[in-house]
């Protein structure tokens, strides 16, 4: 009951002109930052976060999360019509969107895509409204040793359980810690790799390493590519959303079930791709008719994009109740919280129960929101993605090293920026995950502080990480999940090995 008394204080907060006005800002906002290449819901918010400095927090957290929801409407409005994902999470949907959209049902893709997204969202939330109090009256348990367990547990969970190589994403979250390492140390007070620049005393600044890696770099890769825009062109009647509304109850078992995987994937680090990839799998696998599937199947829509708004929703839960982002958006985000002073864990519902409530409150209001506003422009951004890519590939350019400058003002940050920007497209090639790089740079700083302090603690004993249940179950967990990959590796080799000896027995 306390969490509904709290969701009505939220909504108070949330359903005001004001903030209103803010969601459909960011909504749209969100929408282009989707449609256009070379942008993502990650650089999207990091482009936006400076100016949300002088903002109130919970203003600034509503807008940044109604971009959030309105790049992941944009990224499928570009799946189904133009066969190019706007976000890496939509590139499932092209499977059976692009297909529905030549066939003529274009329209009708797109309805089915925005209703299932939303219900998706609403899941997500729902899962966020539930738990969120629980999990931070469990993390209120928490000191030194159980924070160091739970970070390692989560970098351990991109390993263990992240869709790329294992070697790989462990070669992306060590530069992550090096990148977290430069500038002053916090416990000690010395210089760490500043090679005497006096511009790398504070450290390198996530977001010019955000702006970078993801919009840069994946600019450069488009270019690469030649992309040319040949969509086909839609306009969606009410007519047609109220027959999409009546044909989606015929899908619940595929929505319930995406549901569920997205949320799941979104509270641990399998992300909305994972998800979305999983989830149509999933259904292919147990469809009827699997053959219709890469042809034009709706259920091939209702799946990625519902499991991708359920994941890209519930990650918002493990950064606000534990300060653990769930996806690279949310990274960035929690990166926002620290800039405006606040401290992302159980606390935070203490503190600040007007933040985490209106937020909370905000995003059922700024899902239906971005409903609405996509079903109605999606003639308009369809047209946006007919300007030649030579217009739109500059203006990115040049948005992104103004983002950068805002950080600090600094020159020396857009020399970093390029840089970034330069190993984010290396990342794409060689197929290197940058998720993990960001989510080391935001929590590297954190986990080796808990470390230390617990060293500190236990006069330099590791015993301490196994001196109650708690830390002794997350920290064995986190180690089995980091040694997955090898066991895995081993079994099969052993497997193959077996099976190698029985056929030359049987010859």
């Amino acid at each position: 009951m306390d969490n509904v008394a709290n969701l009505m204080h939220g909504f108070s907060i949330a359903l005001t002109a004001y903030h209103v006005g803010l969601m459909m800002a960011g909504v749209m906002l969100g929408i282009l930052v989707g449609v256009l290449p070379g942008l993502g819901a990650p650089n999207g918010v990091s482009l936006l976060l400076p100016l949300t400095f002088t903002m109130d927090p919970v203003s600034a957290i509503i807008l940044l999360t109604s971009m959030y929801w309105g790049a992941l409407f944009g990224g499928s409005t570009t799946s189904i019509l133009f066969n190019i994902p706007g976000e890496p999470s939509s590139v499932a949907t092209t499977f059976d969107g692009y297909p529905m959209a030549k066939n003529g049902r274009a329209a009708h893709a797109l309805t089915l895509a925005f209703l299932s997204a939303a219900t998706g969202a609403l899941f997500g939330v729902l899962v966020i409204t539930l738990l969120s109090g629980w999990v931070a009256k469990f993390a209120l348990k928490f000191s030194s040793p159980e924070f160091f367990a739970v970070y390692l547990l989560t970098f351990a969970s991109f390993i263990g359980m992240g869709h790329s190589s294992p070697f790989k994403t462990v070669v992306s979250m060590m530069l992550g810690f090096a990148f977290a390492a430069i500038g002053m140390d916090t416990i000690s007070g010395s210089l760490r790799l500043t090679f005497d620049m006096i511009e790398l005393v504070k450290g390198i600044s996530f977001l010019v390493a955000v702006i970078g890696l993801f919009g840069l770099g994946e600019l450069l890769l488009t270019m690469e590519e030649g992309l040319r825009f040949d969509g086909i062109r839609a306009r969606i009647s009410p007519r047609e959303v109220f027959q999409t509304v009546r044909e989606l109850p015929r899908y619940w078992l595929t929505l319930l079930r995406s549901g569920l995987i997205g949320c799941w994937m979104g509270i641990t680090p399998g992300g909305p791709t994972a998800a979305s990839f999983m989830s149509y799998g999933i259904a292919k696998r147990f469809a009827r008719r699997k053959d219709g599937y890469g042809k034009g199947e709706p259920a091939g829509v209702v799946a990625p994009e519902t499991a991708d708004h359920a994941a890209g929703t519930s990650a918002i839960l493990p950064m606000l109740a534990l300060g653990i982002p769930g996806s690279a958006t949310a990274a960035v985000m929690m990166g926002g919280l620290m800039i405006w002073g606040m401290t992302p864990g159980p606390m935070l519902f203490i503190e600040r129960p007007d933040f985490v409530w209106g937020l909370i409150a905000s995003m059922y209001l700024g899902n239906v929101v971005a409903v609405v506003l996509v079903l109605a422009t999606v003639p308009l951004f369809a047209a946006i993605l007919r300007i030649p890519f030579s217009i739109i590939g500059p203006v990115i350019v040049v948005v992104c090293f103004i983002g950068a400058y805002t950080v600090d003002g600094s020159v020396f940050d857009m020399g970093l920026v390029l840089a970034f920007g330069l190993a984010g497209y290396v990342f794409k090639k060689l197929d290197y995950p940058i998720a993990p790089l960001v989510l080391a740079m935001v929590l590297g700083d954190k986990a080796e502080d808990a470390f230390r302090q617990s060293m500190i603690m236990s006069k330099g004993t590791l015993g301490i990480f196994w001196s109650n249940p708690l830390v002794g179950t997350i920290m064995t967990l986190a180690l089995l999940l980091l040694l997955w990959p090898l066991a895995s590796a081993l079994v099969q080799r052993l497997g193959g090995a077996g099976s190698a000896s029985s056929s030359v027995q049987a010859g």
